[in-house]
């Protein structure tokens, strides 16, 4: 059986992964950055950048590929007989977002990790650790040509919302928090360069039912847009709902606004845990980051932002003296610093808008107030900083903190 020892086994590389492996290998670290596929690969994502998202790839180097990339200024948000143009707040964030096929994304960010140095393992997936004392010596990697046993120094999990090894390692998912489910296709479009991305908050199934959740149509660079479908649930209140169904449904009220060609294509969806509702997300010597540590926005499904700013500041943990650090604990912390009170703040938010009732009676409401949705747009984007001292920024982090001390388990499976 081949044996690979190295410094920091990364798996999965999208872009959480990638993005780990390249901060990794640039602090002088040798890294094997495995994926079960080959590159180029798809992935089921709206594929929208927030300026979060655009801050942390021009951070690693990629402004010459957002260049390439659609651009857009801002929210159209459409609903409860009203329609309103929110431009991103700027402030110290990007003044605008962007959208990109995970097809082009994924595989732009894995490139920037080979160029920094990182050693790629393709068609690998990890199907057994070796743990002692919370510490894994061994992961094993089944390939096409058989098993590769790795003996790393530190790992970090990046394999997505599913995470298969997170299943190994003891992560749990609890989904009495709010969680999504979504599906996303793409359309040619006569307004593929539309400088807007546009969401409907006023989701409706094939019955007329308002749904608690938005479907949503992104511009991208290259003739179509990426047109799709979200909802939130609970395990009180799950989404019994055909994403497909709704998905053609959806699309079919939009066709004529958008000018529509032609059927859907390359449909692909996925659950979402959400606001770090997992726990056991970290060990001795391993981490978890971007999906499969539940990084991912419960107001707006936004994933890639926490996946790439997550695999930062895991390479940052480990250049730091991790020989020295037991990360079980110093990860969870790391998180919850980061995210703690806007993740609280908007699951529970998330949670309300489940309550059936509740999204018909505040959805008009808070359509007829641009100033309000300017407001929601940059809180449901979490575009906020602790540098921020505004009022809006204050009243957010204060609400986050009041909505921790309410939690039962904080994210990320922090003890209340």
């Amino acid at each position: 059986m081949p044996e690979i020892a190295t410094n920091v086994l990364v798996v999965g590389a999208g872009p959480a992964g990638s993005a780990a492996a390249a901060w990794c290998a640039r602090a002088g670290m040798d890294v094997l950055l495995a994926d079960q596929a080959t590159f180029p690969r798809d992935k089921a994502c709206g594929d929208g950048l927030t300026p979060r998202a655009i801050s942390e790839l021009r951070r690693l180097g990629l402004s010459d590929y957002l260049d390439t990339c659609a651009r857009n200024q801002g929210l159209r948000a459409s609903g409860f007989g009203k329609t309103l143009l929110l431009n991103w707040p700027g402030g110290h964030w990007p003044d605008h977002g962007g959208a990109s096929p995970r097809r082009r994304l994924d595989n732009a960010v894995r490139d920037c990790a080979l160029a920094a140095g990182a050693t790629a393992l393709d068609g690998a997936r990890a199907v057994d650790a070796v743990i002692e004392s919370g510490r894994i010596t061994q992961v094993l990697m089944r390939t096409d040509a058989g098993t590769v046993t790795v003996r790393p120094q530190s790992v970090i999990v990046a394999d997505g919302a599913k995470s298969s090894l997170g299943r190994i390692l003891g992560r749990q998912w609890h989904r009495d928090t709010v969680y999504g489910v979504a599906a996303r296709a793409y359309i040619e479009s006569d307004r593929h360069d539309d400088p807007w991305i546009s969401s409907h908050l006023e989701l409706r199934d094939s019955e007329g039912t308002l749904l608690s959740g938005y479907g949503w149509v992104f511009p991208l660079a290259d003739g179509g847009v990426n047109i799709g479908v979200g909802t939130l649930a609970t395990e009180k209140r799950p989404a019994d709902i055909n994403l497909r169904s709704l998905l053609d449904t959806y699309a079919s009220a939009r066709r004529e606004d958008w000018r529509l060609r032609g059927d859907v294509r390359d449909f692909a969806s996925s659950p979402l845990p959400m606001g770090g509702a997992v726990s056991n997300i970290s060990g001795t010597n391993w981490v978890m980051v971007g999906d499969a540590a539940a990084c991912v926005n419960p107001l707006n499904g936004e994933g890639i932002d926490y996946g790439l700013e997550t695999g930062r500041l895991a390479a940052e943990l480990l250049g730091d003296d991790s020989a020295r650090v037991d990360l079980t604990t110093a990860w969870p912390q790391i998180l919850n610093h980061h995210y703690g009170t806007a993740f609280s703040i908007a699951r529970r938010l998330g949670n309300l808008l489940t309550v059936p009732g509740f999204l018909t009676a505040a959805g008009p409401l808070g359509m007829r107030s641009t100033p309000l949705m300017r407001l929601a747009l940059r809180w449901m984007g979490n575009l906020v900083d602790e540098s921020d001292q505004d009022t809006a920024a204050r009243l957010w982090r204060a609400a986050g903190r009041a909505s921790l001390k309410l939690d039962e388990r904080r994210p990320f499976g922090i003890a209340a």
